[in-house]
C-alpha cells in the first residue's frame, strides 16, 4: 500500500512539515525561533503569532524538497498535543482546513508517542536498525522525564516518570543560575565536554519505584552555588565547566540508575532513549557504556530526530494511517495528556 504522509508538528515553538512515503523520509522541514531567547524560556504569545507566520512556508517547502504534490498525498498527520495551546492550534486548525480541501484523511498523534516512534524512521540508502517490540525508551526532554514499556505502536506503558521537574527543565534552570543562557541544555553540554565530571557532588534523590524527581537536585545546584559565590564572586566563571561536567554526570546517573532497573525488572535488553535530552552527549555516551557493560542493544536516534520535528509525528502517522485510524474533523487540541 503505498502511503503519502504529511507530518505537522507546532507543540511548541518550532514549526515543522515532513513528509514520508511508505515509511521512508522524504523531506524534514523545521523553522526555529530564536525570539525567546532573551526571554530566558518560551513566550506562549510569540510561539503561535509566529507559527502563523511559518506554517505555510515550511508545508510548502517540505512538499517542494520531497518532490510531492498536494493531490499525491494520503492523509495529514498532526500533533494534537500535549503542547502550548496557542501553538497546537495553529497546528491543528492547518491540518484541518489542509486535509478538508484536499478530501484526505487527518491522523492526530500524540507528540510524546512521536518522539519513541521516531526510531521507525528509514531513510533511503541509509542502513536502518528497529527496535523490536517490546522496548523499553528513556523519553526526557525539558517537559518529560518517562521509561516507557513500548509494546506496540500503539500499545505503550509508562513505567516511571517525573513527579516534579523534568530532567532539561532542571539543566535550563541551572544553566539560567549561571547566566549561561537559554536554552541550557545545548550550552551545559558543550561545557561539560572541557569539564571534571567528579568535581563537584550535587544531591540525588531517594524516589521509590522507577519515577523521577529533579527538583531536589535543582535546589542543591542553587544553594551550593551561593555557598561558593560568598567565598568566590567569580566562582561560575572560575569553574563553569566542572559545574556543567558535574551536573551533567548527576543528571545522567539518576537517569540511568532508574532504566537499570527498568531493565531487570522487565527482562528486556532493548533498550532505546528519544527526547531533546537524547542530544547530550553524556546521555549518548552512558547508553554505550551500559550496552557493553549489561548487553543492551541500544537505539540512539540521530540528532535531527531528537529535538521537536515533523518526521516523527509524519511516521507516527503512517502506522495509524496503515490501520485506517483516522481523526474526525471536529477533534480538539489538548495541551495535556499522557502516553495510553
Amino acid at each position: 500500500m503505498n502511503a503519502v504522509i504529511l507530518g505537522i508538528e507546532s507543540s511548541c515553538d518550532d514549526t515543522s512539515a515532513a513528509v514520508i512515503k511508505d515509511g521512508y523520509l522524504l523531506s524534514n522541514v523545521v523553522a526555529s525561533q530564536a525570539v525567546h531567547e532573551k526571554y530566558g524560556g518560551v513566550v506562549p504569545e510569540l510561539a503561535s503569532r509566529a507559527h502563523q507566520q511559518n506554517i505555510v512556508p515550511v508545508v510548502h517547502e517540505a512538499l517542494r524538497q520531497a518532490n510531492v504534490g498536494k493531490e499525491d498525498l494520503s492523509a495529514v498527520a498532526f500533533t494534537r498535543g500535549p503542547g502550548l495551546m496557542g501553538s497546537l492550534l495553529v497546528g491543528v486548525s492547518f491540518a484541518k482546513g489542509f486535509a478538508r480541501a484536499l478530501g484526505i484523511p487527518m491522523v492526530d498523534v500524540n507528540h510524546l508517542a512521536g518522539h519513541v516512534l521516531a526510531h521507525f524512521i528509514k531513510v533511503e540508502g541509509e542502513d536502518s536498525v528497529q527496535p523490536r517490540f517490546p522496548f523499553l525508551c528513556l523519553l526526557v526532554s525539558g517537559g518529560n522525564s518517562q521509561i516507557i514499556l513500548v509494546k506496540a505502536y500503539n500499545d505503550m506503558q509508562i513505567l516511571g516518570q517525573t513527579i516534579d521537574d523534568a530532567a532539561g527543565e532542571a539543566i535550563d534552570k541551572c544553566s539560567k543560575v549561571m547566566g549561561l543562557g537559554y536554552p541550557g541544555g545545548p550550552i551545559i553540554d558543550k561545557l561539560a565536554r572541557q569539564g571534571n565530571p567528579k568535581a563537584f557532588a550535587f544531591s540525588k534523590p531517594h524516589i521509590a519505584g522507577l519515577d523521577y524527581s529533579f527538583s531536589g537536585l535543582k535546589t542543591s545546584f542553587l544553594y551550593s552555588l551561593r555557598n561558593w559565590l560568598k567565598d568566590d564572586p567569580d566562582f561560575i566563571e572560575h569553574h563553569k565547566a566542572d559545574l556543567a561536567a558535574s551536573l551533567e554526570a548527576t543528571v545522567v546517573d539518576i537517569l540511568m540508575d532508574k532504566l537499570r532497573r527498568a531493565a531487570r525488572q522487565y527482562g528486556i535488553s532493548q533498550v532505546a532513549v528519544a527526547g531533546g535530552v537524547s542530544a547530550n552527549n553524556g546521555l549518548r555516551q552512558a547508553f554505550r557504556d551500559h550496552a557493553q557493560k549489561y548487553g543492551w542493544t541500544i537505539f540512539i536516534p540521530k540528532f535531527g530526530f531528537t529535538t521537536d520535528n515533523a518526521a516523527m509525528i509524519a511516521m507516527a502517522g503512517y502506522f495509524k494511517y496503515r490501520d485506517r485510524d483516522f481523526c474526525p474533523m471536529d477533534a480538539p487540541a489538548y495541551s495535556r495528556v499522557s502516553l495510553k
